[in-house]
C-alpha cells in the first residue's frame, strides 16, 4: 500500500482556491474610494508627542478618544506616526481638538477638499 501519491491532496487544492478568491476580493475592495464626512477638512499632520500634533504647521492637539485610520482604513496608533508628514482628512470637535483623522492614499489626496484656512473660525 503506497501512501505517498504523486497528486496533492484535494483539501490543499480547495484551500488554495479559497485563498486566491479572498485575495481577489481584498484587492477589489482597495479600489473603492472611502467616503468622508462633509465637515472633514484637508491638512498636513505631524505627530510631535501624542497628543501634541501640528496641523498645517500650526500647533494642535488630539482629542481624548481620537481615532486615526490608515490608508487601509485600519486604526493606527499616534505614537507610530511621530515626525512623519502625512496628508490627511480630519474633523474637529466643537472645542477645536482634532478628533477623527484619515491618512489618505495618493488617489484620495488628489481629490479636492476644503482646507482649514479656507474656513472662517
Amino acid at each position: 500500500m503506497n501512501r505517498c501519491s504523486s497528486h496533492p491532496p484535494r483539501r490543499h487544492l480547495i484551500t488554495a482556491a479559497l485563498l486566491l478568491s479572498f485575495t481577489g476580493t481584498a484587492l477589489a475592495q482597495d479600489a473603492t474610494p472611502r467616503t468622508f464626512p462633509e465637515s472633514a477638512l484637508r491638512g498636513t499632520l505631524v505627530v510631535l508627542q501624542p497628543p501634541e500634533i501640528t496641523m498645517d504647521g500650526r500647533p494642535a492637539r488630539l482629542s481624548p478618544g481620537s481615532r486615526i485610520r490608515g490608508a487601509n482604513s485600519m486604526m493606527v496608533l499616534s505614537a507610530t506616526l511621530v515626525n512623519q508628514e502625512l496628508t490627511v482628512n480630519y474633523t474637529l470637535e466643537p472645542t477645536g481638538l482634532v478628533h477623527d483623522v484619515w491618512i489618505l492614499t495618493p488617489a484620495e489626496a488628489r481629490l479636492k477638499r476644503p482646507l482649514a484656512s479656507d474656513r472662517n473660525f
